[in-house]
């Protein structure tokens, strides 16, 4: 006689999940991308190699604690590659393109000097290089690969095809072509992945420049097959036609909007100038941005949407969002702290310090980690069934 133990609903890690945690749901996208763009925001105000280094750290712990399963979620660290691609060929520019150095600079080495035209004067090729020199450099450099890191950051973080739900009717054929470009990167990651995986399978033995062709091939046929597929899904959806919208309706969303932006690019400027009329700066851009909102309520018209399960935009999601606001404004404030902290001298050289201020306002970000729910799992919980010996009576 047999005797066979109940149905068990284990779940596929192993682990049996505690009853006071949250559960685990997908923060909207939108909260993603305002925390990356606010965080790249406090980056571009300053150069201390310290800060970008903790922004760099901060982008890692949240990315490792907050990231999914998905495909453009395994790209972060070809985003760090860029990073060091960038800063490399920063301090490479400034040490072929030398500009001189000082008596008080360090000297380290000098390059081969080209002699260049009268016309062409003022830029050196090749010459001495110092260290302030590289340095400067390389916290320049530092400073651009944290920004893509943020944006690394976003791309890794939040659904590209959640984020196409929210945008206005009037832009979803745009939101679609962006959703396309930035959905070129995680899919050739996960081409690369599959295809060098595959060689491993079938004992490929060549690596460098020699496995490169039988990379690169696979991968740029595969990138042809997604877009021929991704090319007809489109045209059986409709994407780029005209719909029920007439030639007057068009032509005046196309007005409003060429306006808007014209509005918008002149109250920026009036911003940023000081010598301008009083009307170029904040009037200009709120006439340009109400004749933003009139051509997207007009152009959204002609367009008809349903949503499925909207994603919520709950407590987690402001929490993230203000983390990141909250710390780009704390950067800007110039509260408790000496700006000049943020962009130290490299003359005469000294070692940055690490101002209090601004160290906590990128912790603060950083609590996007624990403040965001935990991802939701790749699979469902499945049945497991556990069956003992049989035992004869």
């Amino acid at each position: 006689m047999s005797h066979a133990t109940p149905v068990e609903a284990v779940p596929m890690s192993g682990h049996t999940p505690d009853i006071g945690r949250r559960l685990p749901r997908t923060l909207h996208p939108v909260a993603w991308w305002i925390w990356a763009l606010a965080l790249a925001t406090a980056v571009s105000r300053t150069n201390n190699p310290l800060l970008l280094f903790l922004v760099l750290a901060v982008l890692g712990y949240v990315v490792t604690t907050r990231r999914t399963e998905a495909p453009w979620a395994r790209g972060f660290k070809y985003y760090l590659y860029l990073a060091l691609t960038v800063v490399a060929i920063r301090v490479l520019f400034r040490a072929v393109f030398a500009t001189g150095i000082t008596p008080h600079d360090h000297f380290l080495f000098s390059l081969p000097h080209i002699p260049t035209p009268d016309w062409y004067a003022g830029i050196q090729l090749g010459g001495p290089v110092s260290l302030e020199a590289l340095l400067s450099a390389a916290t320049d450099g530092l400073r651009l690969a944290c920004m893509l890191c943020c944006i690394g950051a976003a791309n890794t973080l939040a659904n590209p095809k959640r984020a196409l739900r929210i945008l206005p009717g009037a832009l979803h054929e745009l939101g679609v072509a962006v959703t396309v470009a930035i959905s070129v990167a995680p899919q050739l990651v996960q081409s690369v992945q599959r295809v060098a995986r595959a060689r491993r399978l079938r004992a490929g033995r060549g690596r460098g420049l020699k496995a490169l062709r039988g990379i690169v091939v696979p991968v740029l046929e595969d990138a042809l097959e997604r877009s021929l597929c991704l090319a007809a899904g489109m045209d059986s959806r409709g994407y780029g036609r005209a719909g029920t919208a007439t030639r007057r309706s068009r032509r005046a969303t196309g007005a409003l909007m060429l306006l808007g932006m014209c509005g918008l690019c002149a109250g920026a400027y009036g911003l940023l100038d000081a010598t301008t009329p009083a009307f170029l700066g904040f009037p200009a851009m709120a006439a340009g941005a109400a004749l933003c909102v009139a051509g997207l309520r007009l152009g959204g018209r002609r367009v008809s949407r349903t949503t499925y399960r909207p994603d919520p935009w709950l407590l987690p999601e402001w929490t993230v969002a203000g983390a990141g606001v909250l710390s780009a404004v704390l950067l800007f404030s110039n509260m408790g702290y000496d700006a000049a902290e943020l962009n130290p001298s490299i003359y005469p050289l000294s070692w940055p310090t690490l101002p209090l201020v601004p160290t906590c306002a990128i912790l603060l970000a950083g609590t996007a980690g624990f403040l965001a729910p935990p991802p939701a799992p790749p699979h469902p919980v499945v049945p497991r069934q556990r069956t003992e010996r049989a035992e004869t009576t």
